[in-house]
């Protein structure tokens, strides 16, 4: 079973990049759909990555890219000593407050992209050797946060199968059984 990105209104520049952020995002939430919170922190390979842990690190880097954008502080933000905490639950995290979070992020996301005056409008990025040097565009923040998410979804493909067999086209017809 296929999902498809349903296509944008002609010229909706901001639409047909929400909803591809919003496709990829789907991919990462289909991935957890019908686990336990303790099935969810297995890490049933030889990485250190649970499900769990993809979900709240896409949903604090989403918050991440978000608040660059708009220029404010990340009330979220990870030291070099804390990184390795948005992978792993802390004290009384559970997945669907988790997801709760997400949707909050990402509604403020969508929000935030609707509002700007141009997709050319740009922020800077703070220099750091894993950032491109100088200003980039929404529309930058928009294409990569497509290729930030998807690459967590493909992550969460191959653990969701290792734990109980089910592959995303399986996961597809079940989120869409409802």
């Amino acid at each position: 079973m296929v999902t498809h990105v349903p296509a944008e209104a002609h010229g909706d520049e901001r639409g047909a990049l929400l909803a591809f952020v919003e496709a990829q995002r789907g991919g990462l939430r289909r991935a957890v759909l019908g686990l336990s919170d303790e099935q969810a922190t297995q890490t049933p390979s030889a990485s250190e990555l649970s499900l769990f842990g993809l979900v709240k690190h896409v949903a604090e880097c989403e918050l991440n890219w978000l608040r660059l954008a708009q220029q404010k502080p990340n009330e979220r933000a990870r030291t070099q000593e804390t990184w390795g905490d948005g992978f792993r639950v802390e004290g009384d995290e559970t997945l669907a407050g988790v997801l709760a979070f997400w949707d909050g992020v990402t509604s403020e996301t969508e929000e935030f992209i609707r509002s700007v005056d141009s997709m050319d409008d740009t922020f800077p990025l703070p220099e750091a050797p894993w950032f491109p040097k100088g200003d980039v565009s929404m529309r930058w923040l928009m294409l990569h946060l497509v290729e930030e998410i998807a690459r967590h979804a493909g992550h969460a493909d191959i653990i969701r199968e290792s734990l109980d067999g089910a592959t995303a086209f399986e996961l597809v017809a079940r989120a869409q059984k409802g």
